[in-house]
């Protein structure tokens, strides 16, 4: 008879999903789902509404990576606008979008995953988890603690608040940056650059305890996307698309403009999730799969553009042949960036135009279509509006990194619970192991359940005894 084990909630991830296994006759995984069930409505919120609202109003989306939304959106609006935003205005946005990703990666590091490799993916889920880990690896703990405090603390010093700034504008930012600002930047940047190195190496040092879960977590071919900058280095702010094969050689997408996204990306719903996956058109649904995010973006560029982050990609890169196909590398690709993070901050602080008080260009709007595309934490973030010759928005499309992943995460959840089911059966660690590779991918489903799929809804009555009286689908 056949069965289902379901996780519900899937646990240490920003936001509300589960999910399904469900096992044959036999007692065996036969198929899994990933199975996002929060809706948001930010596609249908913007529509009516002034376009100069939206980077304010989408960095609304979520509490975790507002900046990312603000940004892409704003790069959307300067394309409504037709203008080229004034070079320390990109320089800024720059600095408040490596911080960005810099506290995020922190985040999904120290405080999501490290108890998994801090305690062991079999630990007794009571104490698995930051509390737990606190109690034997305080220092590490706190190691994370400080640097995503540190990337926080910049986007306040240059935002005015951490969460939901509203800073980045149309045509540019609404301030220029403090010399004392700058000061106080450069000079905690030594520091933090030392307790990232350190974690990075403890990390790679501790490898070896995973291998199985190296092997199984999300491994397999699939393509994968990013922005990179004109020399084919890694830029989280800005460059034009490229899409990689399988092994990492071939160059299937190369200097993409944004606004040709809609050419080569599908968007798909399935009826059990509202998180909508996307494809590579050329290759149709569900064979153009792809993935984004940290391991994606150095499986794309050429090099990171600076000395530290370049070494460790080599190293990286390295020990495979080709492309780095296991997600379970995320967590090591996510260190490398905050490294690289690190050293671009050094970099862009170091040239005095970033002091230049020139940060906004002023225009009406002069286009009808804007695209804007950034790198968040999580991957690839798109923005596109259509406005009226009233500069209200019509038609507002996010493509959020999660949804680009939705995917491969889906097979991934599969692979796992196959792989790590023992006659039939899954026991605490092997669904433990099942949540943990979702949290490889670092999804953050606020973000991304901004439009609906074909999800039911179902209702289920339930009388004062909790006997089931009706149940109501739509």
């Amino acid at each position: 008879m056949t069965r289902t084990i379901t996780i519900d909630p899937i646990t240490r991830i920003e936001g509300h999903a589960r999910i399904s296994l469900f096992l044959d006759d036999q007692g065996f995984v036969d198929d899994a789902q990933f199975q996002v069930t929060q809706f948001r409505g930010f596609e249908k919120f913007c529509e009516g509404r002034p376009f100069y609202e939206m980077p304010s109003l989408m960095a609304r989306i979520c509490g975790i990576c507002p900046v990312s939304h603000l940004i892409a959106s704003s790069k959307a609006c300067d394309r409504l606008l037709a203008v080229d935003i004034p070079p320390a205005a990109v320089r800024l946005r720059s600095l408040m979008n490596l911080a960005q990703i810099f506290q995020s990666h922190a985040l999904s590091v120290f405080h999501l995953s490290s108890p998994d490799f801090l305690l062991g993916m079999d630990a007794d889920p009571e104490v698995r988890n930051v509390f737990g880990a606190l109690e034997d690896h305080g220092d590490r703990v706190r190691d994370g603690v400080r640097l995503r405090a540190f990337g926080q603390r910049i986007i306040e010093a240059l935002g005015g608040k951490r969460i939901h700034p509203a800073w980045i504008v149309p045509g540019g930012v609404s301030s220029p940056l403090l010399p004392e600002v700058r000061d106080w930047i450069r000079a905690e940047l030594p520091q933090v650059r030392g307790v990232v190195r350190r974690n990075l190496d403890w990390f790679k040092s501790h490898l070896l305890g995973f291998v199985e879960e190296a092997k199984s977590f999300a491994n397999f071919p699939t393509l994968f996307m990013s922005i990179v900058d004109e020399n084919g280095h890694l830029d989280l702010y800005d460059g034009r698309l490229r899409i990689v094969d399988a092994d990492g050689h071939r160059v299937l997408e190369r200097d993409l403009e944004p606004e040709a996204y809609r050419t080569i990306i599908g968007e798909q719903t399935e009826s059990f999730s509202y998180l909508k996956s996307t494809y590579y058109r050329p290759l149709g649904y569900p064979d153009g799969i792809y993935r984004v995010g940290p391991l994606a973006r150095l499986n794309v560029v050429d090099r990171c553009g600076t000395p530290e982050a370049d070494q460790e990609l080599a190293e990286f890169r390295g020990a495979f042949r080709g492309a780095i196909t296991s997600s379970f590398h995320y967590h090591q690709a996510r260190l490398i960036e905050m490294l690289h993070c690190v050293e671009k901050l050094t970099e862009l602080l170091a040239d005095p135009d970033v002091l230049d008080p020139h940060v906004r260009a002023h225009a009406g709007p002069n286009a009808f279509e804007g695209v804007g595309i950034s790198e968040a934490p999580r991957g690839t973030l798109m923005h596109r509006y259509v406005i009226d010759a009233n500069g209200l928005v019509q038609t507002a499309d996010l493509i959020i990194a999660t949804g680009h992943n939705n995917l491969a995460m889906n097979r991934g959840v599969l692979q796992v619970a196959r792989h790590f089911a023992r006659d039939g059966e899954l026991d605490e660690g092997a669904l433990n192991r099942v949540e943990a590779v979702i949290r490889c991918f670092d999804p953050c489903l606020s973000c991304s359940t901004h439009a609906a799929g074909q999800m039911p809804l179902k209702v289920t009555v339930y009388d004062a005894g909790g006997q089931v009286r009706n149940v109501y689908t739509r």
